[in-house]
């Protein structure tokens, strides 16, 4: 399905295709904003999972089959779970394995695959979700192929979805007057791949394996790889997804972002640790050598601007402990609401989505039972540099709830 609002209107679509209000759905925490979005739209009440957190990269990775088997287990009435099918860093969990489980429990597996669309077309990458049994997934065509801004698909496979409700919920969700230009780069993004996609794919791994060595032998920067695969919630890597720790700098990502764009050198995204770029097929040997360069000449000029035990301690507190839910996304959001100072949050229960931006995982969703573990995590992010999106008051002094009495 051709999807023409970007793989936020993929993910609304999926979602209003495969549950009902008051459905229970199985979702990672560290999903991206546009599930929440989804989750206000449908009314599906959220079960959420908790992602492995590798310490020494400061990020959420994939979440385990444990974990998904474990919440099978206590909520055995879920219509669905809705998976990241891989992470923004490139990192997948054992798809397959939770796919059969899931199915063994008459349970959909939906997955936003918005950095998975190239998967099928190399076998130097993790399988794609149809692959690894997924019955929906929303790509981005545009993020990691070559079709223009704000076209995606939505992919399905086995029926456990009627087409028919595919259908109508695109028809609820997306414009009736699509542009025939975003239809057309759709298509021939699809026809680049059909004719000599893998060779392209083949060609970028190669780049971008080269490249991560050759990062790994500047000091004090470290790029992880496949030989990290194995790790808890890593099953497989999107090698063409570079994240670069700069912590041994003694500078957050925030930092690096800024010394790396004087350089004309645009990151995918900063975090606490960390720096992320985003190689496509159209990325040749100039492009990669003129990162090398900027990164090099980075680690060798640049003065520690930022401890790296205070860019510790603020990736430690990224994504903060699974919170007590007091109602649902839906509910939070057309309730009755109000504003209060941060000091007197601690107990309330939250009206509004607050994202770190890039990649727009919620650290608060509307529903939440707001707790002291995640205030401090906002606080600290905001000082050092992260991008505050959705808040009403982006200082985060106050924030929103919803209204006693």
């Amino acid at each position: 399905y051709f999807m023409v609002n970007g793989t936020t209107g993929a993910v609304h679509t999926m979602l209003m295709a495969a549950a009902a209000p008051g459905d229970t759905v199985l979702v990672p925490r560290n999903a991206h904003r546009s599930v929440v979005g989804a989750m206000i739209l449908t009314g599906v009440r959220p079960v959420w999972l908790a992602p492995e957190i590798d310490t020494r990269l400061g990020i959420a990775m994939g979440v385990s089959y444990e974990t998904v088997e474990h919440a099978v287990r206590e909520h055995p009435e879920a219509r669905a779970a809705l998976l990241i099918h891989p992470t923004y860093y490139g990192v997948t969990s054992e798809l397959s394995t939770i796919a059969a489980h899931l199915h063994a429990h008459e349970i959909l597996l939906l997955t936003d695959g918005a950095h998975s669309a190239h998967f099928s077309f190399s076998e130097k990458l993790p399988p794609s979700a149809m692959a690894a049994g997924a019955d929906l997934s929303a790509e981005s065509t545009h993020k990691m192929l070559g079709s223009l801004t704000q076209t995606s698909m939505l992919l399905a496979r086995g029926g456990r979805v009627p087409p028919a409700r595919i259908r109508a919920a695109s028809g609820v969700l997306q414009t009736t007057s699509p542009n025939e230009i975003f239809l057309a780069a759709l298509d021939l993004a699809r026809e680049q791949m059909e004719q000599d996609g893998t060779e392209r794919l083949g060609a970028l791994i190669r780049r971008a394996d080269d490249l991560r060595q050759r990062i790994n032998d500047i000091p004090g920067l470290w790029a992880f790889g496949a030989e990290y695969m194995g790790a808890p919630g890593m099953a497989e890597l999107d090698r063409t997804k570079l994240t670069v720790q700069v912590m041994g700098l003694g500078m957050t990502g925030f930092v690096a972002e800024e010394e790396l764009r004087r350089q004309g050198i645009a990151c995918e995204l900063a975090d606490a640790r960390n720096v992320l770029f985003l190689l496509s097929y159209a990325d040749g040997a100039q492009e990669t050598e003129r990162l090398y360069a900027a990164l090099r000449t980075m680690a060798e000029t640049c003065a520690p601007l930022c401890t790296s035990r205070g860019a510790g301690e603020a990736a430690l507190c990224t994504l903060p402990p699974l919170p007590e839910t007091a109602l649902t996304p839906r509910e939070a959001y057309f309730a009755r609401t109000e504003h209060v100072s941060v000091t007197h949050a601690v107990g309330r229960t939250a009206a509004e989505t607050i994202v770190f931006y890039p990649p727009g995982i919620p650290v608060l969703a509307p529903g939440d039972v707001i707790d002291a573990a995640t205030l401090r995590c906002l606080q600290t992010m905001r000082a050092i540099g992260a991008r505050v999106v959705g808040a009403a008051d982006a200082s985060l002094d106050t924030v929103t709830v919803i209204a006693k009495g």
